[in-house]
């Protein structure tokens, strides 16, 4: 695996291997089973698989959040190597961005609702970094996990508006054998929260066993119940939505799916499940 810490050393290799078709997934690191599948998917696409490893400081509302986050960058390197991963991109905050610099994308609606109302700002920063990466690499399919529904619909928003020339596939969510949607920071969580963050897939489960169209409210609520009803789990959002607006659900839509945050402990989960 050739690795790369600058915009320029990875344009030159990569331009220099036409006409290959490259395969492009971006990550902040802490790699985990659900990383490897995106890697996985893109080796069947492509002959040439690209993996960034960036921890994008404009997308963390929470400074402690950004120092925190986990950066095994050896760790990562051996998982990427044995996945036959072919390029990693890991620059430098200095690389990826200069000073005082200004980005504002106007995505809708889609910037302003669940995670975007949690996290005021997230979004500017994914569609900032996730247009440089793409304008670095320039890569023919983009690569991303379900597990990030909203930002997969920010991202396709921001790759239509700046008429980039690049497929996105949405690679199903990996789950830990008892149903925990794998994510990067399950790491911070206890024994004890590890067993209560199941309710978030089970409470998901439950919701689409027993979907109703006629009955949205009222599963949102029961939903909501059940994530209170577990210690130590403060829910921030249970939503069931219209898959392409992500405005509430109703008989026209074409793609359902319900979404959830919530802190357990301290640590801060969502997930989702498609129901339609």
């Amino acid at each position: 695996m050739k690795i790369f810490t600058t915009r320029r050393q990875i344009r030159e290799y990569l331009s220099a291997q036409n006409p290959a078709t490259v395969g492009f997934v971006p990550t902040m690191g802490a790699l985990h089973n659900g990383h490897l599948s995106l890697i996985a998917q893109a080796k069947q696409g492509n002959n040439i698989v690209v993996c960034s490893i960036f921890v994008n400081p404009t997308q963390f509302n929470d400074p402690k959040d950004l120092e925190n986050y986990p950066r095994p960058i050896e760790a990562d390197i051996a998982k990427l190597e044995q996945a036959g991963c072919d390029v990693l991109f890991n620059p430098a905050v200095t690389e990826m961005y200069d000073a005082n610099e200004q980005w504002h994308l106007n995505i809708g609606p889609l910037e302003h609702l669940l995670e975007g109302e949690f996290r005021p700002g997230h979004y500017q920063g994914v569609t900032q970094v996730v247009y440089k990466l793409l304008d670095i690499v320039k890569p023919d399919t983009l690569y991303m996990g379900q597990k990030d529904y909203q930002q997969i619909m920010v991202v396709n928003r921001m790759i239509e508006l700046m008429d980039m020339p690049v497929k996105m596939v949405m690679c199903p969510i990996e789950r830990e054998a008892d149903g925990l949607a794998m994510s990067s920071r399950n790491i911070h969580l206890s024994p004890a929260d590890r067993q209560h963050a199941l309710v978030l897939s089970k409470t998901l489960n439950w919701v689409k066993s027993n979907f109703d169209i006629d009955n949205i409210p009222q599963l949102q609520q029961q939903a909501m119940e059940m994530l209170k009803a577990e210690n130590d789990v403060q829910p921030e959002y249970f939503e069931i939505v219209d898959g392409e607006s992500l405005l509430p659900a109703g008989k026209d839509s074409t793609t359902i799916v319900a979404l959830t945050a919530a802190r357990v402990g301290k640590t801060r989960l969502i997930d989702n499940v498609l129901i339609k």
